[in-house]
């Protein structure tokens, strides 16, 4: 890719005109000069470990590490540029660093979805063996099975300290797990497992002394080897590793729920919603004028939802049902079975109009939200406003999500939407009001593009 976007480069800016040359005491082809710039950023990439098999495949840290050595590939040509005194077209330069940035994006991008789709049949999968407790290494092998994504399968599972019986631990044998009591060796785990990591759901099964014995052995074999802290829904960027006294320490930032609520979030929101009313300004008209000429009624309809700190506040939307369709809804919920349950949705709901069914469909309708975001009521991403008797049912861990402004969209929105059960979703609220960052909206939004398209769990 970085080889088509060189010959690109060339072409667009010097129509293949091998003459061309950069100007100074060192003068060089700008042919040369893109064979040069392709070679070192392909050795940058490897040294910044964008392809190592422990990021590749999920997460952010491996985008992050082409981005990184994109730059400091961009950095040391212009530092060798100045103390040479090599004057390079602008243009040339305009196009090959953002056009090659762009195209390994795009092919990690693509090699990623190849990849999770393989791990999705159960192929590309690394065997771990965990090694403690019963109970933690539950939760760990559950986690896998949620996310293939991730790349990894428990296949085996050792508790080398206590007796351990089979009917302690139904689960793995009916996963598959081979279980390993204290009378069993390391070897003989790896081998029957088939494993090619070791992860330690907690050190008091092997002790401080055995963790480090652990480590030289597993050294010899060609065996990775991860101990877990057993901390839950908090990100990297909340975490950092800290060593006191020779003894290394996980340190937890608190919640961000403060910053999600701050000033750069609010200017972003405003802002943002401002260029957005702008540009979706003609669908905004041509929904209004389709809806006044589709059904008796207003165009948009009004609806209390709760805010921050529980603060009540009326939502807009473009009206995609019938007029005195909220004195039906208790009716239906309750023929469905869902009067008392919370995210009550009609997947075949009689109230919604022609119009409307399309406008939700595409999520078209919760465009006029823009105007609460730039009022301030609401967000551009966060938790999703609820009714007051939604709220009434939250326990204490659900109140979280109330610490910050609701948002037009979220992180449930993009992770399934109305598909999604009343604890999946409240899960993934109070995990973005602890864990929130700038980037991390950036991210939601351009997967809830992704979600409006593809319409899954829109009704």
């Amino acid at each position: 890719m970085l080889a088509v976007v060189m010959v690109a480069a060339l072409y667009a800016r010097f129509g293949f005109d091998s003459s061309k040359t950069t100007h100074g005491p060192f003068s060089v082809s700008y042919s040369a000069l893109g064979v040069t710039l392709a070679l070192v950023w392909m050795a940058t990439l490897q040294v910044f470990g964008s392809r190592d098999a422990r990021i590749v495949g999920d997460g952010p840290l491996e985008y992050q590490r082409v981005a990184l050595s994109t730059m400091m590939v961009f950095g040391c040509l212009a530092i060798v540029s100045v103390i040479f005194k090599m004057d390079m077209s602008r243009g040339y330069l305009a196009i090959a660093f953002p056009g090659g940035l762009v195209a390994l994006l795009l092919v990690r991008k693509g090699n990623r979805i190849w990849l999770r789709r393989r791990r999705a049949r159960g192929d590309a999968l690394t065997s771990v063996l965990i090694i403690g407790g019963p109970g933690s290494a539950l939760e760990i092998a559950n986690c896998f099975a949620r996310t293939p994504a991730a790349g990894m399968r428990a296949a085996g599972l050792w508790v080398p300290v206590g007796d351990i019986e089979l009917e302690q631990v139904p689960w793995a044998t009916e996963r598959g797990l081979a279980v390993f009591g204290p009378t069993a060796t390391l070897t003989e785990a790896l081998a029957e497992s088939s494993a090619t990591m070791v992860i330690v759901t907690d050190s008091e099964h092997v002790g401080h002394r055995g963790l480090k014995e652990l480590a030289w052995t597993l050294a010899a074999s060609d065996v990775d080897l991860m101990v877990s802290p057993n901390v839950v829904d908090v990100t990297n960027g909340r975490l950092q590793l800290t060593a006191v006294a020779s003894m290394p320490f996980l340190h937890i930032d608190e919640p961000q729920y403060e910053a999600a609520a701050a000033w750069p979030k609010l200017i972003f929101d405003k802002v943002g919603a401002a260029v957005l009313l702008v540009a979706v300004a003609p669908i905004l008209l041509a929904t209004a004028l389709a809806i006044k000429l589709g059904s008796r009624g207003p165009v948009f309809y009004m609806q209390e939802r709760v805010g921050r700190d529980g603060v009540p506040f009326r939502m807009i939307k473009f009206r995609s049902m019938n007029v005195g369709a909220d004195a039906e809804l208790r009716s239906l919920l309750a023929a469905t079975g869902q009067a008392d349950q919370p995210l009550g949705k009609l997947q075949e709901d009689p109230r919604v109009t022609r119009v409307g069914r399309f406008i939700r469909r595409y999520s078209i309708d919760e465009l006029p939200q823009l105007f609460n975001v730039v009022k301030g009521d609401m967000s551009l991403v966060g938790p999703r406003p609820q009714r007051d008797f939604e709220v009434e049912m939250y326990d204490d861990v659900a109140h979280r999500r109330l610490r910050v402004r609701p948002g037009m969209t979220g992180l449930w929105q993009v992770s399934g939407r109305s598909d999604l059960s009343w604890d999946d979703a409240i899960g993934l609220d109070t995990h973005y009001v602890e864990n929130w960052s700038m980037t991390s909206d950036v991210v939601i939004l351009l997967k809830t593009l992704r979600a409006v398209i593809g319409t899954d769990g829109a009704y």
